[in-house]
């Protein structure tokens, strides 16, 4: 059969599964290049997309550039960055931020949309073209902004907080626009306005239903799925949810994007939301590697070295224009200068919604090849750029308060001081188990005024937990992502009160990696196990010698003797 193929002078290949592979294995070669000179790497995916697409390694696999196969891995890579941003989307932070959400992003959309939609009218697309276009325009890259605020090291900085609420009503804005859009170029019944009404009760009636589902049904699925310990099937389970939602979404004549974005809102609010997270976080690499590369392999070179002066200008238009206008919308709602600033330049680019929104578009209005190349590769440029504009908004700021022209030293907002999630966590301990040993750690450092956050993978102890007001995660401590949650890079201590070694010697390389100094405890049974623990640098607890001290105690009161201090105890102990 193969040598059939082969005679027929075709690939004997699967081609999505050739095309996947070369999209990994370029990724990994890029990526590793990228590091070198310290380049975003999502930035780096689209590189990778652009060099398979346009140096003929598609023909080696038997692929045409607008070959079927092409756009199945780019839907897919839709699917799955839309259902990772639905399980980052927090209420939580909306409603702690919802004033700079609201005002800002709701002022930052509205004016950046309304200019870029005006500049498109003027250059000839119609009035729904034109809509979608600034609405696209107006979006920004979540997922390149928070990941430069981590590599800058500051996730929690005011200006951090600023560019999250703006994107977080940039992502219900567009959710939204998605739902009128097919209505927007009149392909519903009942004439725009009522195909409008209709997408919207449509839409969040759905979406509603998946909320209630989530809130009334899943905990009980997850609660029994809990309780087998099984990570296999909590996996599963998680998995299998989000694609039956995202299916009915589909099915509903709502868009595959939408369900999928659905079904990642549903866990998300979830008390299993931060094992779930540890679950999926080792994938949204992943995800974004395909989103990126999918859209990279859209664009064709040739037209783009053709339209080279008009992408440098779009870019650089989009940049400045967008820039201010975030800039002027954190203003407005009270955020000092600096960290306006820096949220300007964070979100100054268009982003990953805005390659979902031309897609979306592009299905049912198609647009002119040209000016898709041309708004394709614009994204890629302005997403490239943002990093290294953060890093300068800080001497940029200094400057311009040297010359009066910002004001220095301004207090942010309350809202961006402080978070309702465990962002706000320094210098706590975090207890790895629940037993009697964990709750009276727990009891102790609580009384002495310590914070203290709780990982556990019981599902009742935590339920209880919960109720009690106490921090806690249901997460696996030997998972990185769960002790990226518990914040571990800023505890002061960590203590694992459960005697399996292997999960402790597990986790403690994982703990050393993100805090080096921080104090570590853990149990052990045996001596062996104690010496395996004490290499590593933990601080161990010795089950045995414990309970023999404790033992001998009891016993000589049980005679009335006090023969033996505490301390000729231990040396009996030890020796």
């Amino acid at each position: 059969m193969q040598g059939a193929l082969l005679a027929a002078g075709e690939s004997p290949i699967t081609p999505f599964f050739g095309l996947l592979a070369l999209v990994l294995v370029m990724a990994v070669v890029v990526s590793l290049l990228l590091t070198r000179v310290r380049q975003s790497l999502l930035v780096g995916y689209f590189l990778v997309g652009v060099l398979i697409a346009n140096s003929g390694l598609l023909r080696l696999l038997g692929i045409d550039h607008d070959a079927q196969v092409i756009s199945h891995l780019a839907e897919l890579g839709v699917i799955l960055l839309m259902f990772t941003l639905g399980i980052e989307f927090s209420l939580g932070e909306l409603r702690h931020l919802w004033r700079i959400a609201a005002l800002g992003g709701g002022l930052q959309v509205a004016l950046t949309g309304l200019i870029a939609g005006v500049a498109a009218h003027v250059f000839g697309l119609g009035p729904a073209e034109s809509i979608a276009i600034g609405v696209a325009v107006a979006l920004s890259s979540t997922a390149v902004a928070m990941k430069s605020f981590q590599d800058l090291g500051q996730p929690h900085n005011p200006g951090a907080r600023t560019a999250l609420g703006i994107a977080l009503f940039q992502d219900i804005f567009v959710i939204a626009f998605i739902l009128i859009l097919p209505a927007l170029f009149g392909l519903s019944e009942g004439g725009v306005a009522g195909g409008i009404g209709i997408a919207l009760v449509k839409g969040l009636t759905f979406l509603g239903a998946a909320l209630a589902f989530g809130k009334f049904v899943l905990p009980h699925l997850f609660h029994a799925v809990a309780r087998t310990r099984s990570r296999e099937l909590f996996t599963l389970t998680v998995i299998g949810l989000c694609s039956a939602v995202a299916l009915a979404g589909e099915a509903l004549d709502l868009s595959l994007s939408l369900g999928a974005f659905a079904a990642g809102l549903v866990v998300s609010e979830s008390m299993y939301s931060h094992r779930i997270m540890s679950e999926i976080l080792p994938f949204k690499d992943l995800f974004l590697t395909i989103f990126f590369v999918s859209v990279g392999l859209l664009i064709d070179l040739g037209e783009v070295l053709t339209h080279w002066p008009l992408i440098l200008g779009l870019s650089a238009a989009i940049l400045l224009v967008k820039g201010l206008v975030v800039l002027g919308a954190a203003r407005a709602v009270k955020v000092p200068s600096r960290p306006a600033l820096l949220a300007a330049a964070a979100l100054a680019s268009t982003g990953e919604f805005s390659i979902v929104l031309l897609g979306q578009t592009h299905q049912f209005h198609p647009l002119d090849a040209d000016l898709r190349q041309v708004l394709l590769a614009a994204t890629a440029i302005t997403m490239g750029i943002v990093p290294s504009l953060m890093k300068s908004a800080g001497p940029a700021a200094r400057w311009l308060e040297g010359r009066g022209i910002f004001r220095a030293h301004q207090r942010p907002p309350a809202a961006l001081e402080h978070s309702e999630d465990l962002a706000s966590f320094t210098d706590h301990a975090v207890i790895c188990g629940y037993g009697p040993v964990g709750e009276a750690l727990n009891e102790a450092l609580r009384r002495c005024g310590i914070d203290t956050l709780v990982l556990e993978l019981n599902a009742q102890t935590v339920r209880r937990l919960l109720h009690e007001s106490q921090p806690v995660l249901f997460a696996d401590a030997t998972h990185p992502e769960a002790l990226d949650l518990a914040a571990i890079e800023r505890a002061r201590l960590v203590a694992f009160t459960f005697p399996a070694v292997e999960l402790t010697c597990a986790a403690v390389p994982l703990v050393r990696e993100r805090n080096p100094g921080i104090c570590i405890f853990g149990r052990a049974k045996f001596p062996n196990e104690v010496e395996r623990l004490q290499r590593l640098g933990v601080t161990v607890i010795h089950d045995e010698k414990e309970s023999a001290a404790a033992m001998i105690d009891r016993a000589m009161g049980s005679y009335q003797r006090a023969d033996l201090s505490p301390g000729e105890i231990r040396e009996i102990v030890e020796n």
